[in-house]
């Protein structure tokens, strides 16, 4: 065998070895904050820390983008993001993105209403028990998982 097909076979195997790393990279995270939001630039840094690659927007007008990507009012928080066709509203664990990009149901998103203490990127203070909720493709919403203490 000479040297450049075992280069080439060397080649094809590297490729074949980083083909399945390449699938399971995460997706984009499009996320769209106020300018002087703090603890947006904390839920920013834990999805890098968790191999998102993210797209920081400042967004002065945060409610007529969340009413155009229908965030119904009670699960509104402080930033919004797309990921992969969805809608994250808020302080939205890691693993409650996984799943629901492995199940892919017919929804909006998901949302962490409010700023829960305890919740990515709102690490300060006494944790909290909160929800994070599946918004309906038609704005109604349920609980899609339990966080905090006792949950």
């Amino acid at each position: 065998m000479n040297t450049r097909t075992t280069l080439l076979r060397r080649l094809a195997f590297a490729l074949a070895l980083a083909l399945p790393l390449a699938a399971v990279a995460a997706p984009v995270a499009e996320v769209y904050r106020d300018p002087s939001c703090g603890c947006c630039k904390a839920w920013i840094a834990y999805l890098r820390d968790h191999g998102y690659t993210v797209v920081d927007h400042e967004e002065p007008a945060m409610a007529t983008l969340k009413q155009r990507l229908g965030v119904p009012g009670e699960a509104a928080s402080c930033h919004t993001a797309r990921i992969g066709g969805y809608v994250i509203e808020g302080h939205v664990p890691v693993e409650d993105i996984r799943k629901l990009l492995a199940e892919h149901p017919h929804a909006r998103g998901l949302a962490a209403p409010g700023m829960p203490m305890g919740s990515p990127g709102m690490e300060m203070g006494t944790a909290q028990r909160y929800p994070v909720l599946l918004i309906g493709t038609d704005g109604s919403t349920r609980v899609f998982a339990m966080h905090g203490p006792d949950a």
